[in-house]
């Protein structure tokens, strides 16, 4: 296996930090909202434990992925990578499911209305799921491809912070709150960018304009009287 140039393996650990400190963070901002006490996990239906499976090991994967690219492992990296793809599709079926059946027995938290938890759930996770078939179809441009799984990353963070940050408290400004630590998460990045390459990379910006619209559309369409409707329709408790 060749050596990487300093340079190189400075830019290769930034991304290694990156997944790494971003995946720990989502799995604490569910683990601390569990040790408060706000869920009992042994009464969560079995689907939600599957979809925390799916989740773990998607991210544990990510980790993995992030890890092989420092080691220079490519040809690996690459196999495993449509096992992610796999994974990936795993979190928005159960993402997408756990979200519905939340509705439709009255789970959601109780300061979100079924329209806004509808909207949050299921545009939030469509937005991932466009974000990681670009990051695919991208696969073979590194820059492309590391900046828009990052942000597949980044766009996840939103249930973990909606577990750390107050929201009865901050509603309707909750959404912002977490679009701005997202963006400012993408700061790190921008700054990382001009380090390395001299500009913010198209990459970067991409994720980000996918992130903030997840927000801008989730706000919008929770907003229609028919989507209201439609998700009220659908609690059956």
């Amino acid at each position: 296996m060749a050596t990487l140039a300093p340079a190189t393996a400075v830019d290769q650990s930034f991304w290694q930090k990156m997944m790494i400190g971003i995946a720990v963070f989502i799995v604490f901002g569910f683990a601390q909202f569990a040790l408060r006490g706000f869920v009992q996990p042994a009464q969560a239906p079995i689907h939600v434990h599957l979809h925390g499976l799916v989740m773990l090991s998607w991210l544990g994967l990510s980790i993995v992925q992030a890890a092989l690219i420092q080691r220079d492992n490519l040809a690996l990296h690459r196999r495993l990578g449509w096992i992610g793809v796999l994974l990936a599709a795993a979190v928005v079926v159960t993402g997408s499911y756990a979200g519905l059946r939340a509705i439709e027995t009255g789970r959601q938290p109780p300061f979100f209305s079924p329209g806004y938890f509808l909207a949050l759930t299921q545009i939030g996770i469509a937005f991932f799921a466009a974000l990681v078939a670009f990051a695919v179809v991208r696969r073979r441009q590194t820059e492309w491809h590391r900046r828009l799984m990052l942000g597949a990353l980044i766009m996840i963070m939103e249930p973990a912070l909606g577990r750390l940050l107050p929201m009865p408290f901050i509603m309707p400004w909750g959404e912002w709150l977490v679009l701005a630590i997202q963006l400012g998460v993408f700061a790190i990045v921008m700054r990382h960018d001009r380090k390395v390459l001299g500009h913010v990379h198209p990459a970067t910006l991409a994720a980000m304009l996918v992130v903030t619209l997840s927000h801008v559309v989730v706000e919008a369409v929770a907003r229609i009287p028919a989507w209201i409707a439609l998700a009220e329709g659908m609690v059956v408790v």
